[in-house]
């Protein structure tokens, strides 16, 4: 699509508020203007119960609160609950809840509320939270503000749960409509109500006054618009279309920060790209590369991540191999990034008793992921990989993963502060993107050891031996963490990124 035609759809779609102002006028903007942000995908639909997505998470994180809340440093912060500590068992979690909370349809919040909750997550039919929230046994109302949150065993990555979905309540009054009456009109606590969505195009959310911290929204509203190409919503920032434009690609950094009308922020994320291989999942598991880890094992030596970095993502990345971060608390420094050593892979190759493998690499359409994969399929031939590529929009790639059709798939992961929300989901036998069905029993073993104690020191030398046993099994391999890049016009004020690719509304604003 040609700019000139985005210009023109955009501001159809925008209606008179920006049909009656010249996009590119320098006076300020109305009082009443929201916040105009690009989305790279459409958003599923917006219920915790139901959704996996990333983008999800932006709009909701804007739109709803959840009991805790993470800071730009990750620490866990108060916002619906002010308060928790674990009962002397450890087999509880004591939550004191904010008074005077409302949700956007006028119900209050209280301890009562978030046990329905709760109780959804956990036991609807078309919950996907139902594996997060396993070790949950139950939620009871010890008085209206405080709320006693059951587990069947010690486990410390409750607090982290608790800052994602399953942390975000619903008001109580829609949670016996269907799902798709529930995603139609989401109603939660948070600064700002659902007001319309037309699919594909554009979700609007509007200020809500009764929000028990209003005095920090400075927005009246914020319309999150879907546009794919990632060249197209720097057009749109640059022209004044937009305040700010979501997963800024690398490569563009250069020419947003030389705009004067424009800037960049930028944070590490704990998100990541993992390679996931199909090693158990029906007949496509049959293969050297899915029987063997040696195999696995020569297909990331075969490749230069340093190079894929500067390459593709023109530095702005980090070159990684593990599922935390490179640097953050939980990775392992005993396994650094290792060095492309072609001679080494094909050694292995040649141990595995194999001298050529043949196999595909299913990618979405995002054409940046398809420059990774060509910089990969070169790099990886070299060692004796004929990798054959395969585009397929990421419905139909997620859904032929799951059903075990497939060699190889490239995915994403968004990253969350805790361990336990990275390795398990992917490596446990029954993890929830497990999909190319590994298991190993000394891994989920480790996996459950590290959420039953508290402190890092405890926690650490487990998830260390998980990934001596993951970087040994090789099931995926993880090419390199996301550093978030958003764009910003010059008028956007108070931003804050966050690690996990997330932003709070709180204390931003628009300068004349």
């Amino acid at each position: 699509m040609r700019a000139s035609h985005f210009m023109a759809t955009l501001l159809f779609a925008a209606g008179p508020a920006l049909l009656a102002t010249p996009l590119l006028a320098t006076t300020a903007q109305a009082a009443d203007q929201p916040l105009r942000v690009a989305l790279e995908f459409d958003p599923a639909p917006l219920d915790p119960a139901t959704d996996g997505s990333y983008t999800n998470r932006i709009v909701t994180s804007v739109m709803c609160d959840s009991l805790i809340d993470i800071s730009p440093d990750l620490k866990f912060v108060p916002e619906l609950a002010t308060a928790w500590e674990w009962a002397p068992d450890n087999l509880s979690l004591i939550v004191h809840l904010r008074p005077g909370v409302l949700f956007h349809d006028g119900e209050t919040f209280d301890a009562a509320a978030m046990v329905a909750n709760i109780q959804r997550y956990k036991t609807a039919s078309y919950s996907i939270r139902k594996s997060e929230m396993a070790t949950i046994t139950g939620a009871d109302v010890v008085d209206p503000l405080t709320l006693r949150i059951n587990v069947s065993r010690p486990f410390s990555p409750l607090i982290a749960l608790l800052t994602n979905r399953p942390g975000t309540p619903y008001s109580p009054k829609i949670l016996n409509l269907s799902q798709d009456e529930i995603a139609a009109h989401p109603v939660c606590t948070g600064p700002f109500a659902f007001k319309e969505r037309v699919a594909q195009d554009h979700i609007t959310l509007e200020r809500f006054p009764g929000y028990w911290n209003a005095a920090a929204i400075k927005l009246p509203g914020v319309v999150f618009r879907t546009i794919v190409d990632s060249n197209i919503r720097k057009v749109g920032l640059a022209a004044g279309a937009l305040d700010i434009a979501d997963r800024i690609a690398p490569t563009d950094v250069a020419a947003v920060v030389a705009d004067p009308k424009l800037r960049m922020a930028k944070t590490p994320s704990l998100g990541f790209l993992p390679i996931e291989f199909n090693v158990g999942n029906g007949k496509s598991a049959d293969s050297p590369l899915g029987r063997d880890a040696r195999v696995r094992q020569a297909f990331s030596l075969a490749l230069d991540r340093a190079t894929l970095n500067q390459v593709a993502f023109d530095g702005q990345y980090v070159p990684s191999n593990q599922m935390e971060a490179p640097g953050s608390t939980y990775y392992d420094a005993a396994h650094p990034v290792p060095a492309r050593d072609v001679e080494a892979a094909k050694k292995l190759l040649a141990a595995a008793g194999v001298k050529e493998v043949n196999f595909a690499l299913g990618i979405g359409t995002d054409p940046l992921d398809a420059q990774v994969a060509e910089i990969m399929q070169s790099m990886v031939k070299d060692a004796g990989f004929n990798m054959r590529i395969i585009q397929k929009e990421s419905a139909a790639l997620v859904a032929a993963t799951q059903a075990g059709d497939f060699d190889a798939t490239m995915l994403i992961w968004s990253g969350r502060p805790d361990p336990d929300g990275n390795m398990p989901i992917w490596l446990t036998c029954k993890g929830f993107t497990n999909w190319g069905h590994y298991c190993n029993p000394k891994m989920d073993a480790l996996l459950q050891q590290a959420t039953a104690v508290q402190t890092t020191a405890e926690r650490k030398p487990l998830y260390d031996q998980a990934t001596e046993i993951f970087l040994q099994d090789q099931p995926n391999i993880v090419l390199y963490h996301f550093s978030m890049l958003w764009g910003l016009s010059a008028k956007v004020q108070g931003f804050k990124g966050r690690p996990d690719g997330l932003w709070r509304p709180e204390g931003v604003s628009l300068a004349p």
